[in-house]
């Protein structure tokens, strides 16, 4: 199984950015993180010096986003969405998208659902609740 350390992670992130700046071919899932990258010029900076992202420790407590992780979360996004993983999903962030009419602003609040989820996991020990988090995610879709 894939496991990547968080220096793996934030490294991906730096190369991805670095091949794209260059114009270098990359492949399908460079693709798609520079994509997310391009939707978020404020992390640039953060992105732009490899040993410098690996050394960085962010403190939301401060009110300091994780680029890594929030472009980790757009991933993890798309890729639930590309298989329908938790079955539903998808039709939820296309829904959700429709609605806000931003595929970005729909990453964003979906985010907040996937987030919760996790934190309820590893609070209660109990498995994902995928079923809460789609819920979660198509309420949010036809609420006004």
């Amino acid at each position: 199984m894939f496991n990547p350390s968080q220096d793996d992670v934030r490294r991906f992130f730096c190369s991805v950015y670095a091949k794209s700046r260059q114009g270098l071919a990359m492949e399908a899932i460079e693709t798609l993180t520079g994509q997310w990258i391009d939707e978020h010029p404020e992390y640039h900076a953060d992105l732009a010096d490899a040993d410098a992202a690996v050394a960085r420790v962010y403190d939301s407590q401060k009110g300091e986003t994780n680029p890594f992780l929030h472009l980790s979360m757009h991933l993890s996004i798309s890729e639930q969405c590309s298989i329908d993983q938790p079955r539903g999903i998808r039709q939820a962030v296309e829904l959700l998208t429709a609605r806000r009419d931003s595929l970005h602003g729909a990453h964003h609040e979906t985010m907040e659902f996937l987030g919760r989820m996790l934190w309820e996991s590893q609070r209660s020990g109990r498995p994902p609740d995928g079923h809460a988090y789609i819920d979660s995610v198509q309420r949010a879709a036809t609420r006004d």
